[in-house]
Parts: structure tokens; C-alpha cells; sequence
């Protein structure tokens, strides 16, 4: 009884570790880790611009809880621009309603975002990033409305507002 509970101990270790080295391995960016973008801060002059919100999502890769921007009501015309660096990202009249809880657009302005694999959580996504400071914005999926068919899921934390 005793090498059985043993085993089982040994297993569910070894799977854990397993696990654990295979969803850090796969990283979050796959792409040089040295691109260079046009505007760079230190880590410390982000924290104190952005906010802990605003870092976790641009600086570290996070993501806002689903449904608690107020972007996503945002309807008048206008532009959403980067948070950490104030390029134009999205024009109004690309945002539609998703019904995921993030803002969505169906085409970024051109020039204005970069793309990485995302290979993190076991999944191959697409990372979409300000081309100007590398803040990480949001992803981008094929499951969006005519005309492109594509849906930046953008995290509202990330980006500011300016109406037209």
C-alpha cells in the first residue's frame, strides 16, 4: 500500500514538473525577443505612467477581466490609441460588438500594430502589439464580420479614446 501511494505521489510530481517545463518552454513571444521599437522607457518609468492595470496588460503580457472596460460601450466616432504611447490604433468604424467581453475591431489603422506567435497556454495564437512602444494589446482571430473576417480582441486597459 505504502509504494502505491508512493507512485502515485512520484506520477503526479512528474506530471506536474511535465506540465510546468512544456508551458514555459513554449513561451510567450516566439519572434526576437531584441526587436526594437521607436519609443522605450524603463520598466520603472512604465510602472509609474500606465498603472498596474495598464503594465500588467502592455509590459507583461496580461489581460483584462472580460466585460470591465468602458471601452467597450464606446460607440461615438473617434480613434483608440495606445495607452503607452498615444499611436492611433483603431478607428471607430472598425468596432463592432463581439459578445466576448473585450473591444473588437475588425481592422487595425495601417502601421499601427505588430503581430508575434503566442504559443503560451498550449495554443498558437496571434499576439497583436503597438508597432510604436511593443505594448502588448490585445490577439487577433479569424472569426470576425465582413469585410476582413478578422477580430482584434483588444484589451480596453491598453488603450485610450479620442472622440472625433
Amino acid at each position: 500500500m505504502n509504494n502505491a501511494v508512493n507512485r502515485r505521489r512520484f506520477l503526479a510530481a512528474a506530471g506536474g514538473g511535465f506540465l510546468a517545463t512544456t508551458l514555459l518552454a513554449c513561451g510567450s513571444r516566439t519572434a526576437d525577443a531584441a526587436e526594437r521599437f521607436p519609443v522605450t522607457r524603463t520598466d520603472a518609468q512604465w510602472r509609474a505612467q500606465l498603472g498596474p492595470a495598464a503594465y500588467d496588460v502592455l509590459r507583461q503580457e496580461g489581460t483584462e477581466r472580460p466585460y470591465s472596460s468602458p471601452l467597450n460601450g464606446e460607440h461615438r466616432a473617434g480613434t483608440f490609441a495606445c495607452k503607452g504611447c498615444t499611436q492611433s490604433l483603431f478607428s471607430s468604424k472598425t468596432k463592432f460588438e463581439s459578445g466576448t467581453g473585450w473591444p473588437s475591431f475588425t481592422a487595425p489603422l495601417p502601421g499601427a500594430v505588430g503581430y508575434h506567435r503566442d504559443s503560451t497556454l498550449g495554443m498558437a495564437r496571434t499576439e497583436v502589439h503597438c508597432s510604436r512602444c511593443g505594448g502588448h494589446l490585445g490577439h487577433v482571430f479569424d472569426d470576425g464580420p465582413r469585410p476582413t473576417g478578422k477580430r482584434f480582441c483588444m484589451n480596453g486597459v491598453a488603450m485610450t479614446f479620442r472622440p472625433a
